[in-house]
């Protein structure tokens, strides 16, 4: 069995998720002692003994709907959010004069990956009423270094989960370098999945109790407020950049 909790994993928070972690795995049978948090995402993913794991919206939709259960959608109190969903913040350098996403047209735009839901899906999503997508993109491989790309001056705007950004706000000094330009719309926010095999249903329940049983301080570094069950349906029905654009 593997079990892995690797999306919003930082160094301030590998405590908390371990001990997330013994609650969620003494309601379970059979339950990796640990989380795999540093396996490649794909490969916990694509697990056929695959317990527990978070994932992005994008590629739950386009790679792994068919191949997961869908356990259920943790709610972190997303502010503009309905309860388990997220949006994403359109950052830029605080000292950047221009105003709106139109000035940004010629911009360099960091993302993380072409398959992430906040960090491409989303603000590509922003840009087309406006006509356009940004033609200098570089790609960083995670919101973070997005973020530091921008602060450092090798891009010029970036789009964060709002809860990848909130954990940088609290705990990279750089953060302070940069301001929010804009938000995207709201959509279901990182599901939790399991093996196609697992019991679904005891599953969310057991993550649901360790959610309440989480100690106040462990509850405020992870941001959680509890569980969702977000219809598959909502996360299916998410648009994708066009083909050419991936």
């Amino acid at each position: 069995m593997i079990a892995s909790l690797m999306m919003y994993q930082r160094p301030e928070l590998a405590g908390a998720h371990d001990r997330f972690w013994a609650l969620i795995r003494r309601r379970l049978v059979d339950a990796p002692e640990h989380l795999s948090q540093d396996a490649d995402p794909f490969d916990v993913w694509g697990a056929p003994d695959l317990m527990l794991s978070q994932t992005c919206g994008m590629p739950y939709r386009l790679r792994l709907h068919d191949k997961v259960q869908l356990v259920g959608t943790p709610d972190y109190g997303v502010q503009g959010c309905p309860p388990g969903y997220y949006r994403s913040a359109l950052v830029v350098r605080a000292d950047d004069p221009r105003a709106g996403v139109v000035d940004f047209r010629d911009a360099v735009f960091a993302y993380n990956e072409a398959f992430s839901q906040s960090g491409y899906a989303a603000p590509y999503a922003h840009l087309q009423p406006f006509g356009f997508w940004f033609e200098n993109r570089v790609q960083s491989h995670a919101h973070l270094q997005s973020a530091k790309a921008v602060a450092e001056g090798s891009a010029d705007i970036a789009s964060l989960d709002a809860v990848s950004w909130r954990l940088m706000r609290a705990h990279e000094p750089f953060a302070g370098a940069l301001r929010v330009l804009d938000w995207t719309v709201p959509t279901p926010g990182l599901p939790l999945i399991t093996g196609k095999d697992q019991d679904r249903e005891a599953i969310f329940d057991a993550v649901a109790a360790a959610i309440d049983d989480l100690q106040a301080d462990d509850r405020a570094l992870l941001g959680l407020r509890g569980l969702v069950a977000i219809p598959k349906a909502d996360y299916l029905a998410v648009p994708n950049p066009d083909e050419g654009e991936l």
